[in-house]
């Protein structure tokens, strides 16, 4: 049967890419491309390649939902910085521009740039990221964005995967370390005092 604009593929994948080499495209003109498309979620590689995202599921945010909480939650206790929902978009060392599904920064670092670098894709590598697996990722892209993260200052990453509740620990210096259905996550040393029991996503 042939598929009316109405039907939704959901075996399709998520995302899909758009050589950008040869278009000069400006910080400018891709933060009012991604102003003008809030519907979407778009990044850029380093290698100048626009990676395009549909709207997670629903189950997916829900979970997202709970890890930006809990996050929060801790950051305002903490208060030595501040956390970022997977709306947020930062410019990276090496020129890439990604939006992790939380982040966190240290207050000195973020009171360090202009308001209007603040207001735009803040040219700053968040301390700490998430990043949690829909159905249509492609875990091998999320495991090669967790180690960009890394080489650019990222300090701590994790990286979920839900559906075989296991996750995937990111420090520099270190191997990437592997945890089967872990019953709780210490942000330590990066995070003082920030635990996560991943069972809450699962």
């Amino acid at each position: 049967m042939t598929k009316t604009h109405l039907e939704v593929d959901y075996d399709a994948p998520r995302s899909f890419v758009l050589s950008m080499e040869s278009v000069h495209l400006s910080d400018e003109q891709f933060y009012r491309l991604c102003h003008d498309n809030p519907d979407l979620r778009i990044e850029l590689s380093a290698d100048r390649e626009l990676v395009i995202m549909s709207p997670t599921g629903s189950k997916t945010g829900n979970r997202n939902s709970k890890i930006n909480q809990r996050l929060a939650n801790w950051a305002e206790d903490d208060d030595t910085g501040i956390c970022f929902d997977s709306s947020a978009g930062f410019t990276l060392p090496n020129g890439a521009k990604r939006s992790p599904d939380a982040a966190w920064v240290r207050r000195e670092v973020w009171n360090a740039l202009t308001e209007e670098e603040q207001e735009k894709f803040a040219p700053i590598c968040p301390d700490f990221v998430v990043e949690l697996r829909s159905p249509d990722d492609s875990l091998a892209a999320l495991q090669e964005k967790m180690e960009e993260y890394i080489e650019n200052g990222t300090q701590l990453g994790w990286l979920f995967n839900p559906p075989i509740k296991r996750v995937y620990i990111y420090r520099p210096g270190q191997p990437m370390e592997c945890l089967e259905n872990p019953s709780s996550l210490s942000g330590e040393p990066v995070l003082p005092g920030f635990v996560f029991d991943p069972s809450e996503i699962w």
